[in-house]
């Protein structure tokens, strides 16, 4: 058989050693890139405050009407998809690395949903068809503070109003509140100590309600 006469040089075909390092380079370089992702993007905690257990509720008696807790209105400042701590005297904090499982407005909503329907002992009727003979109740909260300070304490100002389905618009109980208790440790101990404000703040609306029901000239209860 003729072999094919070849014109001009041969490459020269590299050294084992040379192709060796060149792949040790290669395979060097992605760990190196794989190491800078890893830096880059530490990993997201997400936090609830919804409870993991409903409260237990006190031993009052079914309500006997049903609520529906309106959206909660959150401070532009505070209404992030991440979490918003107090620095220093004025400064604030917003942390990429840990989040809210959903939007705050809603894990706010949902939150006091739980906690007012267990104290109540009935059943929050938002986004329901209404039944026509069981009174409900609308509750409208407005946060007006929402500050943590990491490894210290949490405060909440809030303002809520009460009013029963049907009834005349200025027949509402208007009614605000301050909570704070301690939050030592880490971000964890910090939502915790978030959940335990909304259990009071659930609280006092579920004693207003109470007393709302049963007189339209009741006033807000006191701490």
């Amino acid at each position: 058989m003729n072999r094919p006469i070849l014109h001009g040089p041969i490459p020269a075909r590299p050294a084992a050693g040379t192709r060796t390092r060149g792949w040790l380079t290669r395979a060097g370089m992605a760990v190196l890139a794989l190491a800078l992702v890893a830096c880059a993007s530490p990993p997201v905690r997400y936090h609830t405050l919804l409870p993991a257990l409903e409260s237990p509720s006190a031993d009052r008696g079914a309500s006997g009407f049903l609520i529906e807790v309106l959206a909660v209105g959150v401070p532009a400042a505070l209404d992030q998809p991440q979490l918003v701590v107090r620095q220093g005297l004025t400064g604030v904090t917003v942390l990429d690395g840990e989040r809210w499982a959903g939007p705050l407005g809603e894990e706010l909503r949902n939150a006091l949903s739980a906690e007012l329907a267990s104290r109540l002992e009935t059943r929050d009727a938002a986004g329901l068809a209404k039944p026509a003979r069981q009174p409900v109740l609308r509750v409208k909260v407005e946060l007006r503070r929402l500050d943590a300070w990491p490894g210290r304490k949490v405060r909440l100002d809030a303002d809520w109003a009460l009013g029963f389905a049907g009834e005349a618009a200025d027949a509402r109980l208007l009614c605000g509140g301050q909570f704070e208790t301690s939050a030592p440790g880490g971000y964890p101990e910090l939502v915790l100590g978030q959940q335990r404000l909304l259990a009071a703040l659930a609280e006092r609306i579920a004693a207003d309600a109470r007393r709302w029901q049963g007189s339209r000239a009741a006033d807000c209860s006191i701490p």
